[in-house]
């Protein structure tokens, strides 16, 4: 019914900085600061991702450069402490990269990005191969959508839809997102419906119903 949702395709970032496998610590602390990221994918291969490298991984060679932790210490942060040893991007990645597919919707983009504790993901296609990079901020631009473009879709895939001869008298209003109805309509029941369908619409913040269901004749006509 509707074009929404809108797929990783449609916001993901193309232009990737990734390195490979052996690029060496220096290699990588350069390359985030010239380039201003915080995470890179690691390649191997004709580009395949086997993890992520991120500033997180590589701050541990500073906290424990000039600390000697006592055992317990060393027992509690065993992985970062191999982690504060390791001096190449294989050594110090996360893997597997937590990854998405092109034709994933932002939803599910950003259902992977809450579950897995992740700011990004690298965007791969059925070989495992980078395509782009999705970023939690690249997930909210669909919020920057215009008002009159959310209002036309709603009337259009929505209103029309749902109450058919009756959409003419269904008056919509879109302001910052939040999209307000109101109006007579012919059955009460298709109230929550059409909350829960304008509600998924690409770039709606909130859903506000101020319907009034027309009378119906006892026999339910």
């Amino acid at each position: 019914m509707s074009e929404t949702p809108h797929q990783v395709s449609d916001v993901m970032t193309h232009t990737v900085v990734a390195v490979g496998c052996d690029a060496s610590f220096k290699e990588m602390v350069r390359t985030m600061g010239q380039w201003r990221v915080s995470a890179m994918p690691v390649l191997e291969g004709e580009g395949r991702v086997v993890g992520v490298v991120s500033e997180a991984d590589l701050l541990p060679k500073e906290e424990f450069r000039d600390s000697d932790p006592d055992r317990f210490e060393q027992l509690r942060r065993l992985p970062d402490l191999a982690k504060a040893g390791a001096v190449t991007a294989e050594e110090l990645m996360s893997a597997p990269a937590v990854t998405v597919h092109a034709d994933a919707t932002l939803a599910e983009a950003a259902r992977i990005m809450a579950v897995r504790r992740v700011k990004r993901l690298p965007v791969v296609d059925g070989e495992g191969k980078l395509q782009g990079i999705v970023s939690r901020g690249d997930l909210l631009k669909v919020f920057l959508r215009p008002d009159e473009d959310i209002e036309e879709e709603v009337r259009r895939t929505v209103i029309s839809y749902l109450f058919r001869e009756a959409s003419h008298g269904v008056r919509v209003r879109v302001n910052e997102g939040i999209v307000t109805l109101g109006g007579q309509v012919p059955n009460a029941a298709m109230i929550p419906v059409a909350a829960r369908l304008i509600r998924a619409v690409e770039g709606v913040v909130d859903v506000e119903c101020h319907f009034t269901a027309a009378a119906q004749a006892p026999d339910g006509s």
